[in-house]
């Protein structure tokens, strides 16, 4: 909640109260406290823009003035007695609880759904931002019946910049914040919630500029593809990708069409995604192999799209890619297609799981270290739990490299992406160590076994992760 907002929140809590109260401090607490109201809101708006969890505080102080202009002829009626008058007062009391229910209502609204803030990266380099699109020519599109219809995947770059370049506060989940909207009513739809719920971040802005000039200083960039959970999208983990590249990482997160929840093509076309969750394990068994597979083909067109970005000498990434440092990532669903592609590429040096049950691992064999971070309030489900570990001990022991899975205490499921910025502070949801600290150590670790792991081949990455929380390292 905003310092406005509070104060927009205070003054329509003693204006529902004032309505209530005897004539002459109604007549002097209405005007003042109305006078607080519209001016909290001016500077609410000027600030940020206006918000649909006002609309409760608004009509509470509705409410409250339309009470005290209404009714208060019925307060001040004189020759009767003291029952009598407590009776004509009922409706003003009933109306004031009301108000103030509304209020309340507002309030826990605001400070359960804030305004998206992102915090600074902490790197020594600007951020810049551009999205392109990519289509593989040799690959059809399994979701459609036309065979004209090739594998399109869109992808969303961070990376180091030079500073002053490009336009700063780059729309969060979007080009533009149209698109953001159209993102995040695909998000709402695969959640069952309506669409305005997620208004706050549809018109978010991020720490990275528009179309910056990458950064020309030093060694070239060690490159990161990313893979958002199932449903997920490009941008659901921006703040790790912003402080990954003020760090001196390039990162490209990707859609998945027909998978993620919704994806908007350079054109216009907007693409939904038809994916559910499996129900049950045998429907597990049939699915994931063939999405996982998708989503592995895209990383690796994605990487070799890169590649030709950095060999394109007029292009404005001519010679920044690093082709021998070159990391999938992934969260969730993500993760596990991250140790896939990386089984099935090895231009891919090392790998990182955000929280993702990495399915049939232990029957892969990939050279690449591997970081596998692991949410410590567990799946909900001991049986889950005992699976999922079960699984993480055998994706460790396919790493080819030193490789780590590390518990993070207090994190859920979303804690590894930006949904504890702008989700209800509920620990099932988004863990309970807060609204920045769950980004902050997921960015720190995943620098941590990185610099450890692109920088020495040899080195392990255990003691620079042990302060994060539980490790289990091999070998």
């Amino acid at each position: 909640m905003t310092w406005p907002e509070s104060v927009l929140v205070g003054a329509a809590a003693v204006l529902a109260l004032a309505a209530a109260v005897a004539g002459r401090y109604r007549a002097m607490a209405v005007p003042v406290a109305g006078a607080g109201v519209l001016a909290a809101t001016t500077a609410a708006t000027a600030l940020g823009g206006p918000r649909w969890q006002w609309v409760p505080v608004a009509a509470g102080a509705a409410l409250a003035v339309a009470t005290a202009l209404v009714l208060r002829r019925a307060a001040r009626r004189h020759g009767r007695s003291e029952g009598e008058r407590r009776v004509a007062r009922l409706p003003e009391w009933t109306a004031t609880v009301v108000a103030l229910g509304l209020v309340a209502a507002g309030a826990l609204a605001m400070w359960a759904l804030p305004p998206v803030d992102f915090p600074p990266p902490s790197g020594g380099h600007a951020v810049g931002t551009t999205t392109v699109e990519w289509t593989d020519r040799g690959r059809g599109e399994t979701w459609t019946e036309d065979p004209d219809d090739h594998r399109t995947v869109v992808a969303q770059l961070w990376y180091p910049a030079e500073p002053g370049t490009g336009t700063e506060g780059a729309p969060y989940l979007g080009r533009t914040e149209d698109e953001a909207r159209v993102i995040t009513g695909g998000i709402a739809d695969g959640f069952g919630l309506p669409g305005f719920l997620l208004s706050d971040a549809a018109r978010a802005r991020t720490r990275a500029a528009v179309e910056a000039e990458p950064a020309r200083s030093g060694e070239p960039f060690p490159v990161v593809v990313f893979s958002p959970g199932l449903g997920g999208v490009r941008g659901q983990n921006t703040a790790w990708a912003q402080e990954l590249a003020s760090h001196g990482y390039v990162v490209a997160a990707l859609d998945h069409p027909y998978d993620s929840a919704a994806v908007v093509l350079d054109d216009g076309t907007v693409l939904r995604g038809r994916l559910t969750v499996p129900h049950g394990p045998q429907e597990e068994e049939r699915l994931v192999p063939e999405w996982t597979s998708i989503r592995a083909e895209d990383m690796s067109l994605a990487l070799t799209r890169l590649m030709e970005m950095d060999a394109d000498a007029g292009g404005p990434f001519a010679d920044r890619l690093d082709p021998g440092r070159v990391v999938a990532a992934g969260h969730s669903f993500g993760g596990s297609a991250a140790l896939h592609a990386a089984a099935g590429d090895h231009r891919f040096t090392a790998v990182i799981d955000l929280d993702g049950f990495p399915h049939e691992a232990d029957a892969l064999d990939f050279p690449q270290p591997l970081l596998v971070l692991v949410a410590g309030a567990g799946t909900g489900d001991a049986d889950g739990d005992a699976r999922y570990a079960e699984a993480v001990t055998g994706a460790l022991a396919a790493a080819g490299g030193p490789s780590c899975a590390l518990t993070v205490e207090g994190a859920a499921h979303l804690s590894f992406t930006d949904a504890p910025l702008y989700l209800p502070p509920v620990p099932a949801i988004v863990g309970s160590a807060g609204r920045t600290r769950p980004l902050t150590t997921t960015a720190d670790a995943s620098l941590a076994f990185l610099d450890a792991a692109l920088r020495d081949p040899a080195a392990r990455p255990g003691g620079a992760l042990a302060s994060f929380g539980a490790t289990e390292c091999v070998p």
